[in-house]
């Protein structure tokens, strides 16, 4: 669990290093790349924690085989 904790982290930091090298360029198409950057980041990190929320709390998503379906029959 820590781990998990350790990278949503670096997640985080990187995000807002890339917000920082969008703020300090000089070139639009520099400051587009290291936008897309930093919110794909930010999804990465907040998809992570909620995955973790998710399986700390025993609500983690269960995909249902066909085995399990109930029968139409």
């Amino acid at each position: 669990m820590m781990d998990y904790q350790t990278q949503i982290e670096k997640l985080r930091k990187d995000a807002a290093e890339c917000a920082l090298i969008r703020d300090l360029a000089t070139d639009s198409a520099k400051r587009e790349l290291f936008e897309r950057l930093a919110s794909h980041l930010t999804v990465l990190a907040d998809q992570v924690e909620l995955a973790m929320r998710d399986r700390t709390s025993g609500a983690g998503a269960r995909v249902a085989s066909e085995n399990d379906a109930p029968s139409s029959t």
